[in-house]
């Protein structure tokens, strides 16, 4: 069994309504069993700012699906969720995203994991410093010391 890190994101169509039936799906899947998620944040868009804020999440998973049959379950259960995109960086229902795949490097077409920005991203690193404290990332770095920079993060715990 493999620990795959999932990003949840959303804000449209009642945004924690759409992460918590994400959590669900994702408990569910096959092969699969969810280990534990983290809070939920509420934060400002990274893209256009004439958008909803977003409420975002980690969670983690232990799994036997390869990356790329993890990555096509995700995004059957966007597609499941009503996954609207409008534009990059813009507004969405559901956005689910691969962060870490054990200590896996892959660069396809497809998937690029680690996520090529999640160490830049204030609201991928706090919720998965929230259940990971001492996760490694693949290039050997702490993942505390990365996330040292949000340290003082603007993101509002909301669930």
């Amino acid at each position: 069994m493999t620990i795959a890190y999932i990003a949840l994101g959303s804000n449209l169509n009642e945004p924690c309504r759409q992460l918590e039936d994400a959590l669900q799906a994702l408990a569910v899947l096959p092969q699969s069993r969810l280990l534990t998620q983290s809070s939920f944040y509420q934060s400002q868009p990274l893209g256009p700012q004439d958008q909803p804020d977003y409420v975002n999440a980690v969670a983690a998973i232990e799994t036997t699906l390869s990356p790329l049959a993890l990555l096509d379950e995700l995004q059957r259960i966007e597609n499941e969720q009503g996954r609207v995109r409008l534009r990059r960086w813009g507004e969405r229902t559901l956005d689910l995203d691969i962060l870490l795949y054990a200590d896996a490097i892959i660069k396809e077409e497809r998937l690029t994991v680690p996520h090529y920005d999640m160490t830049n991203r204030e609201f991928v690193l706090i919720p998965l410093l929230e259940i990971a404290p001492d996760l490694q990332l693949p290039d050997g770095r702490p993942l505390h010391e990365v996330a040292a920079p949000f340290a003082k993060h603007q993101m509002r715990k909301i669930r």
